[in-house]
């Protein structure tokens, strides 16, 4: 039988503590919460390899150095509401459940967005919500948002969501460009959203996520 809890720990030491991700409460959260299952049966042997793990057609689960940097350079705090776009089984929604005051989990895919919902139940996440939905609309009946992220690569973001983050919030995602991707954090200032570099990682771009293909004559 598969030791789990001793695979989460040695992910956490060879992939997440090497990356410069010191924050206890992103390490406590990766720590505590079973990845194998918030991944689809057959890869639950695969959830803690350093890679992205699939979980639907062009969807993945974030490869945990990518998803504790991403959340360490969100810096999310105790008190904050957080929009986790593509979810997915609930992941990313559960580790963010134990730092912040509560999340709003985006999923479109109705069959991850019932599983996630059956397992976050079970691992007593009960600050999260789910909203099945489209991942480029957000779930703005809930926002503002202090912070968010997006599960998935990413050519461009929707005013949509922007437009659900709170003036002096944070927005983190990975931006594809061809083979090649960097996570860049924005903020939100005055209306305006300025994005940082953070670090390089990449991810499948999500549906409609993409760039729209510039008209020419």
């Amino acid at each position: 039988m598969t030791d789990f809890a001793a695979r989460r720990t040695m992910m956490v030491d060879t992939q997440v503590r090497p990356s410069d991700v010191t924050k206890f409460p992103i390490i406590d959260a990766m720590l505590s919460v079973p990845r194998e299952l918030f991944v689809p049966r057959e890869q639950a042997e695969a959830a803690y390899i350093s890679e992205n793990v699939p979980i639907a057609p062009g969807r993945v689960v974030l490869e945990p150095r990518t998803l504790g940097k991403l959340l360490d350079a969100l810096n999310i705090e105790s008190d904050e509401l957080v929009l986790d776009i593509g979810a997915g089984y609930g992941y990313s929604s559960a580790l963010v459940a134990r730092m912040a005051e509560a999340v709003i989990a985006v999923e479109e895919d109705e069959a991850l967005a019932s599983e996630a919902q059956v397992i976050l139940s079970e691992q007593g996440a009960d600050n999260v919500v789910l909203h099945t939905g489209l991942l480029t609309e957000g779930a703005a009946q809930h926002g503002p948002y202090d912070a968010m992220l997006i599960e998935g690569g990413v050519e461009q973001v929707p005013d949509a969501l922007l437009e659900q983050l709170k003036d002096g919030g944070r927005i983190g995602c990975v931006f594809m460009e061809g083979a090649l991707g960097v996570v860049r954090i924005g903020y939100k200032i005055d209306g305006n959203v300025t994005w940082r570099f953070a670090f390089n990682a990449s991810a499948p771009v999500l549906l409609g996520f993409a760039k729209k293909a510039a008209f020419t004559l």
